[in-house]
């Protein structure tokens, strides 16, 4: 039984979420009507998981996540409007330890609630099996843990791909749960030098991924941008997918671009990291092209990166150990796919070595 705490200073709001657990066999479900009664049930109960509300009176939120993170740590899911200011918190929360998010229905909100259901049951699971990060912040925490994580190599034939490429490529990025902070510690070391393009899927909503790459850019050397029209792709240059739909790399007359594209009923995440890499090897060759894979449910990317490694691309896959969600990358790992299975604070070195 998943013991799951939903904290809402609305009342109608914690009616509709209690319901929508309370359907599910699996979940027994304890309410707070602000951040000092989610403390103190926090610190009582101990709950599997938390479902905590942005905005709140007197202590918000984000001050709430940060109490528990320091006294409680528990896993919690976000529960957010979907406005700029909705999606700036929503990082900050994702940075102070939260494990996911879900976007609040704007309007009548009861009439919407059912839809969002699904969503918030399956995160609530997989959240109530999350790793929480040991220390306040994220690059404490791989500071921490990455003391003896060393790579590893599960194939053979992934030491004939140790040399670094030579000319022009790209690095195709995929990642969902955890996403926003493993981004930051893969792409805060990088030079603005870094010779060829990064392009990144990042599992969000539309009104998210605008914020995420103003908040990387903010932090990072290389320049990043949301595409949301098509973008030459330029080294020393991130670019990340816009929300709720895909990316695609194609070739024009003057190079590389990168497209937006409606997403496609065949891929069931978006942005996709299935269909981001089998654009890219239309255009680009397996050997100039190396794919990294990230914390994140499910198994977008894993598929199309074993197909890429099979041709002659370099593939890493983020390691157990430092993974929040070790879904996508434990796919990749397990269907042979993966050059490099390294913790997250490694990833960026070896990237460099990979593309010098």
């Amino acid at each position: 039984m998943i013991k799951i705490l939903v904290v809402d200073d609305s009342a109608l709001v914690r009616k509709l979420l209690g319901q929508i657990f309370s359907t599910q066999d699996d979940f027994q479900v304890a309410f707070a009507r602000n951040a000092k009664e989610a403390l103190d049930s926090i610190a009582a109960a101990v709950p599997d998981v938390v479902t905590l509300d942005v905005h709140m009176p007197d202590m918000d939120g984000l001050q709430c996540l940060d109490r528990i993170m320091i006294e409680h740590p528990c896993p919690v899911i976000m529960v957010s409007s979907m406005t700029a200011d909705g999606a700036d918190a929503t990082l900050e929360a994702l940075r102070l330890g939260a494990v996911d998010f879900v976007a609040k229905p704007t309007g009548a909100v009861s009439l919407k609630m059912d839809a969002l259901a699904p969503e918030l049951v399956s995160k609530a699971r997989q959240a109530a099996g999350a790793k929480l990060r040991t220390s306040l912040r994220l690059r404490e925490r791989i500071r921490h843990k990455s003391a003896g994580l060393r790579s590893a190599l599960p194939r053979k034939a992934a030491a004939l791909k140790l040399q670094p490429a030579a000319g022009e490529g790209l690095v195709l990025v995929g990642t969902s749960t955890g996403g926003p902070p493993a981004l930051e510690a893969l792409l805060v070391p990088l030079p603005s030098s870094f010779p060829w393009p990064i392009v990144v899927a990042q599992h969000m909503p539309a009104t998210f991924t605008g914020s995420l790459a103003r908040r990387l850019d903010r932090i990072c050397s290389l320049t990043v941008n949301e595409v949301v029209a098509a973008t030459a792709l330029k080294p020393g240059h991130v670019y990340i997918a816009r929300g709720d739909a895909d990316i695609i790399v194609s070739k024009r007359k003057g190079g590389l671009v990168a497209l937006p594209a409606p997403a496609e009923a065949g891929y069931p995440w978006h942005p996709s990291t299935d269909r981001l890499v089998r654009s890219a090897l239309n255009h680009v060759d397996a050997g100039q092209l190396v794919g990294v894979l990230m914390t994140g449910m499910g198994d977008d990317g894993a598929q199309a990166m074993t197909v890429l490694n099979s041709n002659g691309g370099r593939t890493i896959a983020e390691a157990e150990e430092t993974a929040v969600v070790w879904g996508m990358p434990g796919e990749l790992v397990k269907a042979g796919g993966a050059d490099f299975v390294l913790p997250l604070p490694d990833i960026a070195a070896q990237l460099r070595k990979l593309v010098p």
